[in-house]
């Protein structure tokens, strides 16, 4: 009895090695992980999301548009990396997160002759490193605290309203995107005209409104109607995706005023290959392209994209060090195999936020966009959108998008609670858009800021 007993307690102890208490909080985290990144790819609302998702194209597809016609960037490899990339954000941020070009590099790019593929990529590649190395000594962080948000308002005011005037000059004028220039005045009547501009804007705002949480507000359209009929016509009304129609209309016009460039298609994905930088490259491309490009990306792709989201969703405070880490791990990627150097940009999560996107999906779902045309017809898409002229889309489905995406945007900064902090948002607004650079806008803001602090101390002395 006494070798029994004393046998059998050793045996479930022995039976019971310490592998699952070491593998359940594997196993716990892990699935923990996959619930919560699936949970940020469920839309709030299918239609909503899917016209979020048109929100971001007004920046997008213009200024890749002009690098693939003036410098043969792939466009095919581009689709490809950034679909992928939209998808990826989407899940890990569980918001609209965007995935826009890097504006200035593109700028220097297409302006200057000398300033190729190779020059644009090594940029993309020295401005990716120096944010990753910002966002993972956490200096990013401390900059973001640092900056007043009067500053910040100031950026976001600027970018805004330079969108808005943009999506003007896109609708007013004919573009040739292969040298970012405007070649003539539009025409009031026509395919591309100016009076169909017009009637997709209202049809914009009618559906759309100026902005409010429309979706929220579905549920509670019983308490404000009287009318059975009325309440569903604003259900109907308000759930119409404005943008993705008026995208789609652009792209059925293209095709009928130039059917035969349908023949042009190609199917499968481009060649990827891994871009050729010499020293020269590498020295042109931060001394031309990441010198102009970092201050733009710190201020307007990572500061203003946290203090905005954390605006349009409280409750899901992004820090400034994991969305400088994410630019970087982007483009430290996909440059090297001739993808357009990319960033978060704050003009993006506005308009999909404007035009109805409220999770991850929403990205997600432009990111499976991207890819699959990526993968289904490469670089042969750009004989079609040129072949057929981008007139018509970038009439209505850019330059209406772009336009209300760069008022929603300006909208944000309407929240100053006093004069001095107008007056340096206004300031700063002022030198960004004058001077065209948001990094001397920046300088001013942040001395007119630290100047006011000063004489206010002077005074209370």
């Amino acid at each position: 009895m006494d070798s029994q007993t004393h046998q059998n307690p050793p045996l479930p102890t022995s039976q019971t090695p310490p592998e699952p208490t070491t593998r359940q909080p594997m196993s716990g985290f892990s699935a923990t992980v996959v619930g919560k990144l699936k949970n940020n790819l469920i839309f709030r609302s299918k239609w909503a999301e899917l016209n979020g998702a048109m929100g971001d194209l007004g920046t997008y597809i213009p200024i890749v548009l002009a690098l693939t016609l003036a410098k043969d960037l792939n466009l095919g490899t581009t689709l490809i990396f950034t679909g992928f990339y939209n998808i990826v954000t989407g899940a890990i941020y569980g918001v609209p997160m965007p995935v826009q070009p890097m504006k200035s590099i593109a700028a220097v790019a297409i302006s200057n002759p000398d300033f190729g593929i190779p020059e644009v990529m090594a940029a993309g590649i020295l401005t990716a490193a120096i944010l990753f190395l910002l966002g993972v000594t956490g200096l990013m962080q401390l900059v973001y605290k640092f900056i007043p948000l009067s500053v910040v308002r100031g950026i976001q005011l600027a970018q805004g309203l330079s969108f808005a005037m943009t999506a003007v000059k896109y609708m007013r004028n004919v573009q040739d995107f292969s040298k970012s220039k405007s070649i003539g005045q539009r025409h009031w009547l026509g395919l591309d005209g100016l009076v169909l501009a017009l009637i997709c804007a209202i049809f914009i705002i009618i559906v759309n409104g100026a902005g409010d949480d429309e979706i929220v507000r579905e549920s509670d359209l019983g308490d404000q109607e009287r009318s059975g009929k009325r309440r569903k016509l604003r259900k109907i009304v308000a759930s119409l995706p404005s943008a993705f129609i008026i995208f789609l209309l652009g792209v059925v016009l293209a095709i009928i005023r130039g059917p035969e460039v349908v023949n042009g298609l190609k199917f499968g994905p481009s060649s990827i290959e891994i871009v050729k930088m010499s020293k020269h490259a590498w020295k042109d491309g931060f001394i031309k392209g990441t010198i102009p490009q970092l201050p733009l990306s710190i201020l307007n792709s990572v500061i203003a994209v946290c203090k905005l989201s954390s605006d349009l969703f409280p409750g899901r405070d992004f820090s400034a060090t994991s969305v400088s880490v994410t630019v970087g791990v982007m483009n430290l990627v996909g440059c090297w195999f001739g993808a357009m150097p990319c960033c978060h940009g704050v003009g993006g999560l506005a308009g999909q936020y404007k035009f109805g996107g409220r999770s991850g999906g929403c990205v997600a779902l432009l990111g499976a966009a991207k890819l699959g045309l990526g993968l289904v017809l490469g670089s042969s898409l750009v004989k079609f959108i040129f072949g057929t002229g981008i007139e018509p889309v970038s009439c209505r489905g850019v330059g209406g998008s772009l336009l209300f995406a760069g008022v929603e945007l300006a909208m944000c900064s309407r929240d100053m609670g006093s004069k001095e902090e107008s007056f340096v948002m206004l300031l700063c607004t002022a030198v960004s858009l004058v001077g065209s650079s948001a990094g001397l806008g920046f300088l001013c803001g942040m001395a007119a800021h630290y100047l006011l602090g000063l004489r206010k101390l002077g005074q209370n002395a």
